[in-house]
């Protein structure tokens, strides 16, 4: 089985911050006011959640609530999959 939280936690590091550092990144820590993502990489997410999570991330869903985290990536997954 998947581990949401470490599948994601690997992705935002190896990717975007370029190391293999856990300390680099806490679960809670914004994306875009770290400067982690920029709308590009967002994009980026929400193609990595579509295809590796098979959820739909809808254009009004595409908010800082659901995607400027670990902890919000999180919860958006867990509401999409409770829904489908």
């Amino acid at each position: 089985m998947i581990d949401p939280r470490k599948t994601l936690r690997t992705l935002i590091l190896e990717d975007y911050l370029f190391t293999d550092d856990e300390s680099a990144l806490t679960d809670d820590m914004s994306f875009l006011r770290e400067g982690i993502l920029d709308s590009m990489g967002i994009l980026e997410i929400i193609l990595f959640l579509e295809e590796r999570f098979q959820v739909h991330v809808a254009e009004d869903e595409m908010v800082p609530q659901n995607l400027d985290s670990i902890n919000n990536l999180l919860g958006y997954i867990q509401r999409k999959q409770k829904a489908a």
